[in-house]
């Protein structure tokens, strides 16, 4: 997910939604394991009123439970969902619903194993969830806004991340629209009353945040296909000429992630400006972009969601705590598709532009990149997740080296694909491929709210023949752990860098490299791998 102005500030929308007012512990089922969702809704222009009939396919691994319950919001105020069924087995069931929980009693305690198909009849006006209004032509669209806990404001689920599951969306809409969702598209009928269906579905397993509609006067354009993916660009029909904004970032962000990460895991790869908000939206497959996105050149924001399609998607987070493992993933793999396709020097810019962004949102938040006090609805969410956690992984790359850098994130994604994974398990994937204990790596980057703060200088000692570098950290708390680069320039002109490298473990170290003559310059991590903020003169 990219927000407004993500390289200098986060912007408190995506796409018009907000994160959860509130953080509480998510309260997880033992025995509840959801299989699959269908999701019947009907759309319609007079009224912002919805329809919707869900069929849930849960498993239930524990004998004997009596009840479960799906997160679906209570009517109040004229918004939210009121039930007016629930059924299994072609029985009613007892249901209660209260407090954005739909409580159900089983007609017969569980079987470990068995599974179960539930359905659940509904109406309302969603007070978040699904957007309705008017986009920049003034012709109306709808589309859903799930992200981070919002599903659960216009769909019964399991609305937290952990809990994956197959879905598919049968659209009832006026016939002018078209829809577009996750996964394949099954069948496309006029009902001959002016309202037509539309039926997608996705067989890979999802989280819940991850499920979209839209719905509006769309122009398509097939981009062919990447990869055995079918690519396809989608933008209100008065754009028609602009699905280039879409399509050449697409296709190379498809072919790069695919060749460096692993195997795209969906059935097809859509780009779709929507009415209303901005900046992006990684649902799996079928990718929301605010609709002024086709105005410009967007190849970052597209690198970005379609990075999500591994990470965050594919590979999601367990928990809130780790949401670093979605926003710091895609903002690091969007740099490194920038250092493929337009070179070192951009790539190094977009990481010194994410580095003020970091420092800035640590001094603001105060908060650890991964933590254990978000494990509520939504996540705490800033750019140092973002852009911290990005930087992260670039420095977790120079530890380890390039080579083993990306031979543990394909075993990461190949290892957890299609499933949830945490901070822990992308450690031991990189310990595994690296040979090196990472245990310190992790916890003192991750667990700690403040970067590293430099205070140093070089000289030369004639006598001694040695460049004296000397080295203070006055950040809070311990000295960090840190192997660094020193580059000397020699006494000529265009003499090639000699790089040097040493491990601060102190607070104030001292360093010493032999050197017949006093260099021209000594720079301090010159390749611009170190997640820190430096001052570094010559004395």
């Amino acid at each position: 997910m990219m927000r407004r102005l993500l390289q200098s500030a986060l912007a408190v929308t995506l796409l018009g939604a907000s994160l959860s007012a509130q953080q509480k512990h998510y309260e997880r089922q033992a025995g509840v394991d959801v299989q699959h969702y269908s999701f019947a809704v009907a759309l319609n222009d007079s009224t912002d009123e919805i329809a919707g009939e869900t069929n849930v396919t849960i498993r239930f691994t524990r004998d004997g439970l009596g009840a479960f319950f799906l997160d679906l919001a209570t009517a109040s105020n004229g918004k939210g969902m009121t039930v007016t069924a629930v059924e299994s087995d072609n029985s009613a069931l007892r249901y209660a619903h209260a407090g954005d929980r739909l409580n159900i009693t089983l007609g017969r305690p569980t079987t470990a194993g068995e599974l179960r198909r539930f359905t659940i009849r509904y109406h309302g006006v969603a007070s978040g969830g699904l957007a309705i209004g008017k986009n920049r032509y003034q012709e109306r669209f709808f589309s859903s806004r799930n992200w981070p806990d919002k599903a659960h404001l216009w769909l019964p689920t399991i609305d937290h991340p952990s809990d994956k599951a197959t879905a598919e969306f049968i659209v009832t809409a006026p016939e002018k629209y078209l829809v577009v969702s996750n996964g394949l598209l099954q069948e496309e009928t006029l009902l001959g009353d002016g309202r037509k269906m539309t039926h997608w579905k996705q067989s890979v397993p999802t989280a819940v945040w991850l499920y979209n509609i839209a719905v509006e006067q769309f122009a398509v354009h097939h981009a062919g296909m990447v990869k055995g993916v079918e690519l396809t660009s989608w933008v209100a029909h008065q754009d028609a000429g602009k699905f280039a904004a879409f399509d050449e970032p697409g296709r190379q962000a498809l072919e790069f992630f695919s060749e460096n990460v692993g195997p795209y895991s969906y059935e097809k790869l859509a780009n779709v400006a929507i009415g209303g908000g901005g900046g992006g939206m990684e649902h799996a497959s079928a990718i929301f972009y605010g609709e002024n996105t086709v105005d410009r050149q967007s190849s970052g924001v597209v690198a970005h969601e379609i990075a999500h399609q591994w990470f965050g998607d594919a590979v999601t987070e367990d928990e809130w705590d780790d949401v670093w493992l979605s926003e710091g993933f895609a903002t690091y793999f969007a740099n490194l598709f920038t250092e493929h396709f337009s070179g070192r020097e951009a790539f190094v810019d977009a990481l010194k532009r994410g580095r003020i962004g970091a420092f800035r949102a640590e001094r603001q938040q105060k908060t650890a990149v991964a933590h254990q006090n978000a494990k509520g609805t939504g996540p705490d969410l800033t750019q140092v997740q973002y852009a911290k956690g990005g930087w992260i992984l670039h420095v977790l790359r120079g530890q380890v080296g390039t080579d083993n850098f990306w031979k543990g994130i394909q075993t990461y994604y190949k290892r957890y694909r299609d499933g949830s994974a945490t901070t822990d398990d992308l450690r031991h994937a990189m310990e595994e491929t690296s040979g090196q204990d990472l245990k310190w790596f992790f916890d003192q980057w991750l667990t700690r709210v403040d970067a590293p703060v430099i205070d140093g200088g070089w000289s030369y000692d004639a006598n001694a023949k040695k460049i004296i570098v000397d080295l203070a950290q006055t950040q809070p708390g311990q000295p960090y752990r840190m192997p660094m680069e020193i580059g000397v320039t020699a006494d000529s002109a265009g003499a090639p860098v000699q790089i040097e490298k040493i491990e601060m473990t102190r607070t104030t170290q001292r360093f010493e490299i032999p050197a017949d003559r006093a260099p021209r310059d000594v720079a301090l991590d010159p390749n611009v791998w170190m997640l820190m903020e430096a001052k570094f003169v010559k004395r």
